[in-house]
């Protein structure tokens, strides 16, 4: 379950490198096209940190090809910090396969910068393509966060910059990346609620074995006490 809000805007373009960026200050980068949403998961922060890292492979995901840990390291403040390579495919639309060259790249290449921070009960990423850049550059900002009074809510902010280098062909080549990240976004969220519904059934199953157990344990233990003799003393 779920309640999404969303606007999108265009926007200066301005060429940026991902040495520009920083995870926590992406709100400087400029770019021609510009995306915001707001999603409500009806998940504990949790669950929702169990299931992002667990989300890969899922049916409405099979544009992910790969993903591969580049490094990953606990930092002096108790944050959890991550980078990672995912491989996704690369479809041109029809008017684009006309005019850009048969031998380019159907994979594009994307680095997933992220941070969870324990105290604060918040993962924050983000990605960008590093080929294909000049084609058309994607960069994104996603936020996971628990709000103190819904504790079984999980907060997702999401904002996207689009840009693309092509002379004469940047804003439908913007305007193509916009409805393609939209696509994507709903992708991504159902994906995860997948993976969040197969933990859901994981920690039931385990739940129901060890009620279980226990219980057998304790008929055990009833009937060896009921069928041992008492002892007698003369």
């Amino acid at each position: 379950m779920r309640d999404s809000r969303e606007r999108a805007q265009g926007g200066n373009e301005a060429d940026v490198t991902a040495a520009d960026l920083r995870i926590y200050n992406s709100s400087e980068v400029v770019m021609g096209k510009h995306f915001f949403s707001e999603t409500d998961i009806k998940s504990s922060w949790e669950f929702v940190l169990t299931a992002f890292w667990q989300r890969y492979p899922n049916p409405y995901s099979t544009h992910v090809l790969t993903e591969d840990v580049v490094f990953r390291k606990v930092t002096s403040d108790n944050c959890l910090i991550s980078r990672r390579l995912l491989t996704k495919t690369n479809r041109l639309p029809r008017w684009a396969e006309c005019i850009f060259p048969g031998n380019l790249s159907r994979s594009v290449y994307i680095i997933e910068d992220s941070i969870v921070d324990l105290s604060n009960r918040s993962l924050t990423t983000l990605t960008w393509n590093i080929n294909h850049a000049k084609l058309m550059r994607v960069v994104e900002r996603c936020v996971f966060f628990s709000e103190r009074d819904r504790p079984v809510w999980t907060r997702l902010t999401r904002e996207a910059w689009i840009s693309s280098g092509v002379f004469g062909l940047s804003r439908p080549i913007q305007k193509f990346g916009l409805a393609r990240l939209r696509s994507n976004q709903m992708k991504a969220i159902m994906g995860l609620e997948y993976a969040l519904s197969n933990l859901q059934k994981t920690s039931s199953s385990c739940h129901a074995d060890a009620s279980k157990n226990s219980t057998e344990k304790t008929k055990n233990c009833n009937s060896a006490s009921t069928s041992q003799k008492p002892q007698q003393y003369v």
